[in-house]
C-alpha cells in the first residue's frame, strides 16, 4: 500500500512535468512567433503591400504561413491560400484569444482550408491580426516532445528509491508481525519466546521495552502465584499440625485420665480398702494430674509462642544466671537422679529476650538428658558471642539416638522410646518447647551424635532480635 501510495505520487509529478515541459516548450514556440507577429503590425505601415512586406521578412520557421485578419475576423491576406475560399475567422480559438487577451496560440488544431494540422499564433493590432501557423511536421513534433530523458532519470530515481523502500517497509512490517505476535499471546497470557533481537531503533526500543515489561509482568504474577501456593501450603500445614496436635493431646490425655478415673471408682466404690491401698490410689490420681498439667501448660505455651509470639514480654537477661540456676537445682537432687554438670561460660552474656522461655530451653534439656540419655555428665559451652548473637553447646555423654530417628527429636509428641517416655511422666514435646523457644529468639538449634556416646544441640540465640 505504501509502494502503491508513494508510485501514485511519483506518476503525478511525472505527469505534470511532462505536461509542464510540453508547455514550456510550446509557450517558447509561441514566443518566437509573438516576436515576428508584432514586427509586422508594426511594419504593416511603411505603404508595401502585404506581398512585398512579407517576402521582405525574413522568416523564423520554413513554410510559415502568415495570415492578416480585421478585427471582424475578415482575412485580408494568406500567403498560402486564396483569401477567397476563407471564411471569416472570428471564432477561431486563437483569434477570439487574441481579441480578448492581445495574443494567444492553438496548438494541433486541423485547418478546414487546407485540412493540414497547425500550430497556431496570433496577435492583434490596432487595427489588425497578424495570425502564423506552422505545419505539423517531424522536425516540429521533436520539437515540441517532452525531454524523455528526464522522465527516463526520474523513473530509475523512483525505481531505485521505490526498491530501498520495500526492504524499510519489509523490516518495519516483520518487526510490527513480530509485535502483532506478541500482542497475540500477551492477550492468552503465554511466554513470548523470541531468539531475533528487535533493530536498535525507536520501533525496536519501544518493542524491546513492551517485552521486558510484559515479561517482568509475568514474573510478578509468577511470584504471586508461588507466594499464594507457599502461603496456602503454610497454612494447610499449620491446619495439619493443629489437627496432628489436637489428636496426639487427645491420644496423651486418654491414659492419666483413664487412671485417674480408675483410682476414683475405685475409692468410691465402697470396697474395704487399706489406708496403704488408698494412698497409693491417691497418689497415682496425683501423679497423673500433674502429667495432665504439665502437658496442658507446654501446649499452651507452644500455641503461645506460635499465635501470640508478639505479646510475649521480653527483657534483658543474663544467661549465666539461668545455668548458674540450673546447676544448684541438680546439686539439690538425689544422686541417682542427678547428672555431673560442667559449664564453660568464660564470659557473661546477656540478650534481649523472655526470661521463661530461655529457661525452658536449658531445663528441658536438662530433664530429657537426665530421663532418656542414659549418661553421668552435661556439658554446657559457650561457642561464640558476639554483638549479633550468641551461639551455645549442649551436650551429654548419654547412649544418644539412632541416626534414623535424630530429624524427628524435635517433632511434637515424638518419643523414642514410647513406653519408658510415659513411665517417667513424658508429655513428648519438650524438645518441641526448646525448637519454638530458639525460633522465637531468632536462632536455630540443630542436633547430632556426639563423638564417644551421647548428644549434642548447637544452637544460636540473636541479641537484637525484636
Amino acid at each position: 500500500m505504501l509502494l502503491i501510495f508513494a508510485w501514485s505520487i511519483i506518476l503525478c509529478f511525472i505527469g505534470f512535468q511532462y505536461m509542464r515541459e510540453k508547455q514550456y516548450k510550446s509557450e517558447y514556440l509561441n514566443s518566437q512567433l509573438q516576436l515576428f507577429n508584432t514586427h509586422l503590425l508594426l511594419t504593416l505601415d511603411d505603404g508595401l503591400s502585404h506581398e512585398e512586406l512579407i517576402a521582405s521578412q525574413p522568416k523564423p520557421f520554413d513554410q510559415l504561413r502568415i495570415s492578416i485578419i480585421t478585427l471582424s475576423g475578415e482575412v485580408v491576406y494568406d500567403n498560402m491560400i486564396s483569401i477567397d475560399s476563407l471564411d471569416n475567422h472570428r471564432l477561431r480559438p486563437e483569434i477570439s484569444g487574441a481579441l480578448t487577451k492581445g495574443a494567444a496560440y492553438h496548438i494541433g488544431r486541423l485547418s478546414t482550408s487546407d485540412g493540414r494540422e497547425y500550430f497556431y499564433s496570433a496577435t492583434r493590432g490596432q487595427s489588425l491580426i497578424v495570425r502564423t501557423a506552422i505545419p505539423y511536421s517531424a522536425s516540429l513534433r521533436e520539437l515540441l516532445r517532452a525531454d524523455w530523458t528526464f522522465l527516463f532519470v526520474m523513473i530509475s530515481i523512483s525505481l531505485a528509491m521505490s526498491i530501498l523502500a520495500y526492504f524499510a517497509t519489509r523490516r518495519l512490517g516483520r518487526n510490527i508481525e513480530r509485535l502483532n505476535r506478541f500482542a497475540a499471546k500477551a492477550e492468552k497470557g503465554e511466554a513470548f519466546v523470541d531468539d531475533k533481537q528487535f533493530p536498535n531503533d525507536e520501533l525496536g526500543s519501544i518493542s524491546n521495552h513492551i517485552i521486558q515489561l510484559f515479561a517482568q509482568w509475568q514474573q510478578t504474577i509468577k511470584d504471586r502465584d508461588i507466594a499464594h501456593e507457599a502461603a496456602l501450603r503454610e497454612e494447610q500445614e499449620k491446619i495439619r499440625i493443629k489437627r496432628q496436635l489436637t489428636n496426639n493431646i487427645n491420644h496423651e490425655l486418654k491414659t492419666p485420665v483413664a487412671s485417674i478415673q480408675v483410682c476414683l471408682e475405685t475409692l468410691l466404690s465402697g470396697i474395704n480398702l487399706s489406708e496403704e491401698k488408698q494412698q497409693e490410689l491417691i497418689e497415682r490420681c496425683y501423679t497423673n494430674n500433674e502429667r495432665l498439667r504439665k502437658l496442658l501448660g507446654e501446649v499452651s505455651l507452644i500455641t503461645r509462642m506460635e499465635d501470640g509470639s508478639q505479646l510475649i514480654a521480653k527483657e534483658s537477661v543474663v544467661i549465666n544466671n539461668i545455668i548458674d540456676e540450673i546447676a544448684s537445682e541438680l546439686e539439690i537432687m538425689p544422686d541417682d537422679e542427678r547428672m555431673g554438670f560442667h559449664a564453660d561460660f568464660n564470659q557473661q552474656v546477656i540478650i534481649n529476650g523472655n526470661l521463661s522461655l530461655i529457661g525452658s530451653i536449658f531445663r528441658n534439656l536438662t530433664e530429657n538428658a537426665i530421663a532418656y540419655s542414659g549418661g553421668k555428665n552435661i556439658y554446657i559451652s559457650l561457642l561464640e558471642n558476639n554483638d549479633l548473637a550468641c551461639k551455645i553447646s549442649f551436650e551429654d555423654d548419654g547412649c544418644g539416638v539412632d541416626e534414623k530417628q535424630l530429624p524427628r527429636l524435635f517433632e511434637r509428641f515424638y518419643r523414642v522410646d514410647k513406653g519408658r517416655s510415659r513411665q517417667l511422666g513424658g508429655t513428648g514435646l519438650g524438645l518441641a518447647i526448646v525448637k519454638h523457644a530458639v525460633q522465637f529468639h531468632g536462632g536455630l538449634i540443630t542436633v547430632t551424635n556426639r563423638l564417644g556416646g551421647g548428644l549434642k544441640f548447637e544452637f544460636t540465640l540473636s541479641k537484637l532480635h525484636d
